[in-house]
């Protein structure tokens, strides 16, 4: 599957639909009003058309039949291709991004000759499979709506798209217009986040154009594209009850802004007023009695209280696992005290033992809490996060099974192995490769096995969990290229937990 080099991350769709009423200038007016507020915000904006070549997709006997839904639309409303080409020009001068749902095979052709930039598959059209076998052949990107699709049809998409190399995302879609509430059903965006993890998920949405609650929910679902019909009214067209104005449009991009600033990104972000505030809460460690220099600072000998001095140690501090203090100086009863801990190697293990099961929880790998941990630390306890990875022992017997994680910015020694041989299959994340001196790029779902006498090394910039199966597992078969990580025993270079 292609990655989408960041053109599917909020980004936002006008879509035109025959709002343009059949009439160019018209179409160039919303154009130009769609220009002005994706200016006003700055934002990655495109405006969609729909292609219809409507001689050959409308059955001839059916051309002057009233009754049947949306012909007489189409027809009333109907451009030729120049005309279409004049409205793509107009989007491109506005700094957008021209964007298409073909509705049949021979408007995928006009897309590439007016060098559209993105296709869009209608919900209606997202099983329809002579579209899109024809549609994926143009190496275009595409954003493709599920209104109305079961997940298995969902599936059946997805699958098709990815065995094709396409580049592309899916959008949760109702195809009720306009939509109420109740029906809108947005949790499912977080399904299909996790079902299609490597898929970028939006949301193309037909509720009234004065619902801005909806545009906010779909943010905090972690939605990436948003689609809204878009028109523009005047003293002789109406617009439908599921199209905005360009004033409803403003407010929708405006509710959508302040929805991102408040999700804000993954990380885990800590200011300094934040830090100020907390700590003005905190208790402070004072001496319950005069304590001399160089002595241990005991539980007995203090107490907890406010306030809290900035780089006083605070009851946190002093309370976590097995941490140790010692006294630089003297200190007279009730004196605050200003010392930093001395952690000791159960800590560190514990944090290196936590950070681990994050990773491990949000990679959805689960474990059995008994399995045998094993921390290799080729330079140290000290230098593992440097050097080193983390070693989950499942199965060794003739064939042996172990789950490995690699910590953002770990490196693992260059080694070889003679008895066994082991094949890695990334679970998470990106891992390095050094094969021989040769060096690639490992992504999740990728395979690589390592022969006997294969010198090999590994390393992640971000982090990765990976599964190995190999051979049997022999304590003294890893020999490594630096001589210094040779000569310390097996058991001095690793720390063996009997379970998480």
């Amino acid at each position: 599957m292609k990655q989408n080099n960041g053109l599917f991350d909020n980004l936002f769709i006008f879509e035109m639909a025959n709002n343009h009423q059949g009439d160019v200038n018209h179409g160039i007016n919303i154009i130009k009003e769609m220009g002005k507020i994706a200016k006003k915000h700055n934002i990655k904006a495109a405006v969609k058309l729909q292609y219809r070549q409507l001689d050959s997709f409308i059955h001839p006997e059916f051309r002057n039949d009233t009754k049947a839904k949306h012909i007489s639309r189409f027809l009333s409303t109907e451009l030729k291709q120049d005309q279409f080409l004049q409205l793509v020009n107009a989007i491109k001068a506005e700094g957008m991004i021209s964007m298409c749902t073909p509705f049949d095979e021979a408007s995928v052709d006009v897309i590439l000759k007016h060098n559209i930039e993105v296709i869009k598959i209608a919900s209606c059209s997202a099983d329809d499979w002579p579209l899109l076998e024809k549609i994926v052949k143009t190496n275009k990107p595409i954003i493709a709506s599920t209104g109305g699709l079961s997940l298995f049809e969902i599936d059946n998409l997805v699958t098709y798209l990815g065995h094709r190399d396409s580049n592309f995302a899916v959008l949760h879609c109702v195809g009720i217009y306009p939509s109420p509430n109740n029906v809108l059903n947005l949790n499912f965006i977080s399904k299909l986040k996790h079902r299609y993890p490597d898929v970028c998920i939006g949301y193309s949405g037909h509720e009234a154009p004065d619902n801005y609650d909806v545009i906010k929910v779909a943010i905090a679902k972690g939605a990436k594209i948003f689609e809204r019909h878009v028109g523009l009214p005047t003293d002789t067209i109406t617009l439908n009850n599921y199209s905005m104005n360009p004033q409803e449009t403003d407010k929708w991009i405006a509710e959508a802004k302040v929805a991102m600033e408040i999700c804000g990104n993954n990380d885990k972000a800590i200011t300094k007023d934040e830090a100020d505030s907390l700590l003005s809460l905190k208790r402070g460690v004072f001496a319950k009695k005069d304590i001399k220099k160089g002595s241990k600072i005991k539980a007995e000998d203090v107490f907890f209280a406010m306030p809290c001095k900035e780089g006083q140690l605070n009851s946190s501090q002093f309370g976590r696992v097995r941490a140790n203090f010692t006294a630089s100086k003297d200190y007279k009863a009730n004196e605050s005290i200003f010392e930093t801990s001395e952690i000791d190697n159960y800590y560190k293990i514990r944090k290196i033992i936590h950070e681990a099961k994050g990773l491990l929880s949000e990679a959805g790998v689960v474990l059995n809490e008994k399995a045998e941990i094993e921390l290799s630390h080729h330079y140290g306890l000290d230098k593992f996060h440097e050097f080193g990875i983390l070693i989950v022992n499942l199965i060794n017997r003739e064939y042996c099974k172990k789950i490995i994680v690699v910590f953002p910015g770990q490196h693992h020694p260059e080694q070889h192995h003679i008895k066994k041989e082991e094949t890695f299959h990334v679970l998470s994340g990106e891992l390095g490769v050094s094969m021989n001196g040769i060096k690639s790029v490992l992504k999740k779902g990728d395979i690589l096995t390592v022969e006997r006498g294969v010198k090999h090394a590994f390393w992640s910039d971000k982090g990765a969990i990976l599964e190995e199966v190999s051979t049997t597992h022999y304590r003294n078969d890893s020999f490594y290229t630096d001589p210094k990580i040779n000569e310390l025993d097996p058991m001095q270079r690793k720390t063996i937990l009997e379970h998480f």
